[in-house]
């Protein structure tokens, strides 16, 4: 189904073309209004609530919503403000919003998407640096809060953590071992203050 305006509305203000086309080619033109700068804006635009509003800054400026906070109501949207720099940059920060809004028919940010967007520049920091054993690293970072998200869901019992998980009870506790998880039984804990 085709994003509507009323799902998601974003105003960029930017004279730049490289980044309107960014921003068109993430948000779609049926749900981006543009315009080089706040007093370009038709004037109906004042009386439409955007989702996000996007602000090309010059350096060394004053904030460039300031200059919008007469004509449109900011207190419900997300303002991302920078230079032409700082906003191509921005670009994957944007496919996320784009992404959890549902935007260009796409669903929800899934746990995968977003594990592969905030993994992107650490695998290509490691490459650049010439990192080694990324899979064992990257499997340790993310076991580790995984299995003391499943003991804190359990209580700490580490066999229905284990279940939670589909592990064996024995690979569930030479991991929390390995990991040096720290397991607390709440039963245990409540009693003892009672």
């Amino acid at each position: 189904m085709p994003p509507t305006l009323s799902v998601f509305s974003l105003l960029l203000l930017s004279g730049n073309p490289d980044i309107q086309n960014q921003v068109k080619h993430i948000f779609k033109d049926a749900s981006v209004t543009i315009a080089k700068d706040a007093a370009a804006l038709p004037k109906d635009t004042a009386r439409r609530a955007f989702d996000a509003v996007i602000i090309e800054s010059k350096p060394g400026s004053s904030d460039g919503a300031t200059s919008l906070s007469s004509g449109i109501d900011l207190t419900h949207s997300l303002v991302i403000t920078g230079s032409r720099t700082v906003l191509k940059r921005a670009s994957k920060f944007m496919q996320v919003i784009a992404r959890q809004k549902g935007v260009n028919g796409k669903d929800a940010l899934s746990l995968e998407d977003y594990l592969e967007w905030k993994m992107g520049d650490f695998v290509k920091g490691m490459r650049d640096g010439s990192g080694r054993n990324l899979h064992p690293m990257l499997i340790s970072a993310i076991e580790r809060p995984l299995i003391a998200r499943a003991l804190e869901e359990t209580n700490g019992n580490q066999i229905q953590a284990a279940e939670l998980l589909g592990l064996n009870r024995n690979t569930l506790r030479k991991k929390i071992k390995d990991l040096h998880i720290p397991v607390k039984r709440k039963r245990a804990a409540q009693r003892r203050e009672a």
